[in-house]
């Protein structure tokens, strides 16, 4: 006899079964408990969180009549009763499946709706779950607008899809929407040890992590992926085993690869590159690993505490925030996530991959080096900013010196020019062309600046937060920002682009009026340049 999948044994068959999902199961336990039920609900998220089964729970939770047939609609099924285990093994009539990648079309949709008009054969309710509903056409979404508001009282419908994005919002109007998350790593490999205990298949740790990072919040494709690891373990399902399985670097490879951007070895970057290779790695997940322990690096340079014990990594993580510098950790963080799409560019995926790392190692900001060896040196001048790399873009060696923090809090730095420099953009942006610094104190534990602007609504808390932040990285310290409303003199970026501009003008309205040729058009047909029509390049 064929075993089940993982992925079908331990399908959840109650709301207190779910994983992940418990805004969800909140929300409908409390509906069924109250009798309050919506008569359409919709699920929406990506592929393998739960959408089908939670459907398959309502369908019972609306069905079930207990072990003894007499129950009555409850959040808890029995799972026992007729109508829960014809629901259980796909057969209860009244319980409708229908994929909508398949059956799109109008004529579909009416023969759908033409049955619902009829009661229940043997059940409480007639559920229909209609799934990637996104897939409807525009003539059968129409059909079903009328029957969707205003349904027989023995119909429910259940959508889900993983797009609700193409979902007309005359459908969206029509139904209690829910938004399934994503599965966080920790919690895949909690409920597959779990799965695994119960199994009896012996397992390592770290090999569930992996396992889990792969799944990418799919809490079904991760439990796909046990059993190919079960598979081809053929034993203890190790790390080892399930990288190999999946192609993936162990950490060793990415703590390697980072030290030999430490030591500006571009000879071990290459050698590094050909084992995996040699290994058939795949080059996209590798370059997903190492950003993703760059951004953990980045972290520990900022928010210490934000390194957790049970990393495995957590020694490396904090070894190396301290030898890279900060900008080192953005412009390789930034390197990395650019360069997967890259990848089906390059000659090869090798190629694209080695490349990566000599982009890193070729574009390290100018004159930077470990900060354990400034410390140990005394030295205390920030290193040239590199220019981070937009999306899809070549890095530039170097960007124009950015404005250096006041050298005693008696000095005013150039705002004007430091905010030009800022990496922000939208609101905050506008936020900071219409500050003016006011008061700064500088001391060895932090920056408390206090400055104005003329439109305070712009200073929205996520705005200020984000400047603060910004600001924060950029000197390398705690800051405090205390914003005022009050008149600029002059000193903001807009008030000296608007100077600019206006100076610009006069100029190119004084070379226009003294232009020859100008001056003969006015003399000889009255023409006139209309005020204010005149604009600088």
């Amino acid at each position: 006899m064929t075993a089940l999948a993982l992925a079908r044994s331990w399908r959840p068959k109650t709301f207190s079964q779910l994983v992940g999902q418990d805004h969800v199961v909140k929300a409908l336990t409390h509906a069924l408990d109250q009798g309050r039920l919506h008569h359409a609900w919709l699920f929406t998220g990506t592929r393998g969180v739960g959408k089908t089964t939670i459907a398959r729970i309502m369908a019972k939770a609306l069905n079930c009549i207990g072990e003894d047939g007499q129950g009555k609609m409850t959040s808890t099924p029995c799972g026992k009763c007729s109508a829960c285990l014809a629901i259980d093994q796909g057969r209860f009539v009244d319980y409708i499946e229908m994929d909508a990648a398949s059956n799109r079309g109008v004529d579909e949709m009416a023969a759908l709706l033409e049955k619902a008009a009829y009661a229940p054969s043997n059940a409480r309710y007639k559920v229909y779950m209609i799934d990637e509903v996104h897939m409807l056409t525009n003539h059968a979404f129409n059909a079903m607008l009328k029957t969707l508001e205003e349904p027989p009282e023995h119909v429910k419908f259940i959508l889900a899809t993983t797009d609700p994005q193409k979902i007309p919002v005359t459908i969206l109007s029509r139904c209690l929407q829910f938004n399934l998350k994503q599965m966080p790593v920790p919690l895949i490999v909690e409920h597959l040890e779990k799965v695994l205990a119960a199994e009896k298949v012996d397992y390592e740790t770290n090999a569930l992590r992996v396992i889990a990072k792969a799944g990418q919040g799919s809490m079904r494709d991760a439990l796909s992926l046990t059993d190919q690891a079960i598979a081809y373990a053929a034993g203890k399902v190790t790390e080892e085993s399930v990288r190999g399985m999946l192609g993936t670097l162990d950490d060793a490879y990415l703590i390697r690869i980072l030290d030999a951007l430490v030591s500006k070895d571009g000879a071990t970057l290459l050698n590094i590159s050909n084992e995996m290779g040699e290994r058939s790695m795949s080059f996209s997940l590798a370059l997903q690993d190492l950003s993703s322990l760059i951004q953990k690096i980045a972290a520990a340079q900022i928010v210490p505490e934000s390194v957790l014990e049970d990393w495995p990594e957590a020694t490396e993580v904090r070894r190396l925030a301290k030898i890279f510098t900060k900008e080192e950790a953005q412009l390789f963080y930034q390197i990395s996530i650019t360069s997967r799409p890259d990848l089906s560019l390059a000659p090869d995926e090798q190629t694209g991959f080695a490349m990566a790392l000599l982009r890193m190692l070729a574009f390290r900001p100018a004159g930077s080096e470990p900060q354990a060896a400034r410390s140990n040196t005394g030295a205390n001048t920030a290193p040239a900013r590199p220019a981070m790399p937009s999306n899809r873009s070549e890095p530039r060696a170097a960007a124009p010196a950015s404005p250096k923090p006041p050298a005693a809090s008696s000095e005013r730095p150039d705002w004007h020019t430091l905010m030009r420099a800022l990496p922000v953009k939208g609101l905050v942006q506008q936020l900071a062309f219409q500050t003016e610094l006011q008061d700064w104190a500088d001391s060895a534990t932090g920056i408390k600046a206090r400055i104005v602007t003329p439109t305070p609504s712009l200073a929205s808390d996520a705005s200020v937060a984000r400047l603060t932040e910004v600001l924060t990285a950029h000197f390398g310290k705690p800051i405090k920002l205390t914003i005022e409303k009050g008149e600029v003199e002059g000193k903001s970026v807009a008030k000296i682009d608007a100077a600019i501009h206006q100076e610009k003008r006069q100029t190119a309205e004084q070379l226009i009026a003294a232009d020859p040729f100008i001056q003969a058009l006015e003399k000889e047909f009255g023409a006139k340049v209309v005020g204010g029509s005149v604009k600088p390049l």
